[in-house]
């Protein structure tokens, strides 16, 4: 069994974070978000390969993963030659597939039990099985409606308040017989949700859903990418280093904090990463890999990529700081601050 890993966007939502960082790359705590998604598809052992379908950057992500042999699973690169949408990147990747797989958008974060989802769609010898969500707002989404049976019925785009019928949504999650790829036009931008998902219903075919009330969250936005760090902290989503011990403080073993600095649980705090003395690092902050945080320094619910200096008296709170970024002395950065790779804010500044 194969599964599709649609990654190829420019992750615009997430600007100036993803310029020089293709959004499957981006990193939760020490690691690339890519990383969680391939977790959850080798609890399925069938599956023998990923297909990584890109567009944007793609040198950048193969670079990381390779072959696949360090994650343990194999992986394969498809590069789209020009955008073509979520069906077309689809049929691209998988045209010569002859067995059922497992399509993943690239930008989500579960704790589906994919096995599960598996299983009920060949149960129902489905042409197409769609993972939902449940959601608590569903007038801000598209909708998906269901029958008694799980049938698909249709989906709902925005609805008005007195046309919502349901609160499921599309969790970005289908297993799809390849079979059906045929009806996407070859190398055209088409959408899967807009067009493939519709003409299975109009055609009487078998479409169901698995409707997971679990872990689900889209990273793509700076708010999303801050709450899956908090949600990780908290325990809300399983994994290390937080599985364990939601809400501690995790230091690595090759990180430095010097006597007199002030750690607030749940923190983070990666390899080579140093706090200087006075400097207090506040709850639900990540310090990434070999950053400087100076004498008297604050960071506070902020990320922090690798290798970036905050100075002498700095605060930083509810903002994210890309890579080699540099907060000089008694500069302040707040409130929802999203600051690219290699950022300068100089000293005394605010911002």
């Amino acid at each position: 069994m194969k599964a599709i890993m649609l990654a190829g966007g420019k992750g615009t939502r997430l600007r100036p974070l993803t310029i020089h960082t293709p959004k499957p790359i981006v990193p939760i705590f020490e690691r690339p978000f890519l990383h969680y998604q391939l977790d959850l598809l080798k609890r399925v052992p069938e599956i023998d390969e990923v297909i990584l379908s890109l567009n944007y950057q793609p040198r950048r992500i193969e670079e990381i993963f390779g072959d696949g042999s360090e994650a343990n699973i194999a992986i394969r690169y498809v590069v789209e030659p020009a955008p073509l949408g979520t069906g077309g990147a689809i049929r691209y990747a998988g045209d010569t597939l002859r067995e059922s797989v497992v399509v993943f958008n690239g930008d989500v974060m579960t704790s589906v039990d994919l096995p599960a989802v598996i299983r009920l769609h060949r149960e129902r010898k489905a042409k197409a099985t769609i993972v939902l969500t449940p959601v608590d707002n569903p007038s801000a989404y598209g909708l998906v409606e269901t029958d008694a049976n799980n049938n698909i019925l249709r989906f709902l785009e925005k609805p008005n308040p007195d046309e919502i019928t349901c609160n499921t949504i599309n969790a970005g999650i289908y297993i799809l017989e390849p079979e059906t790829f045929e009806r996407i036009p070859k190398d055209t931008p088409w959408s899967i949700e807009r067009s493939f998902f519709p003409s299975l219903i109009e055609r009487g075919e078998t479409f169901v859903a698995y409707t997971d009330p679990g872990y689900w969250i889209d990273i793509g936005t700076p708010e999303k990418y801050t709450q899956v760090h908090r949600d990780i902290m908290d325990g809300r989503f399983k994994t290390p280093p937080f599985s364990g011990a939601p809400g501690e403080v995790w230091v690595s073993p090759q990180a430095r904090v010097d006597e007199g600095a002030v750690l607030v649980g749940p923190c983070f705090i990666d390899e080579g990463a140093v706090v200087k003395q006075g400097a207090t690092i506040g709850a639900y902050s990540v310090i990434g890999r070999q950053c400087h945080v100076e004498e008297h320094a604050l960071v506070e619910r902020s990320i922090v990529w690798a290798n970036s200096r905050i100075s002498q008296d700095a605060i930083v709170r509810d903002s994210i700081l890309g890579r080699h970024t540099h907060i000089g002395r008694s500069a302040v950065v707040t409130d929802d601050a999203v600051l690219g790779d290699k950022s300068v804010v100089t000293d005394f500044s605010k911002l």
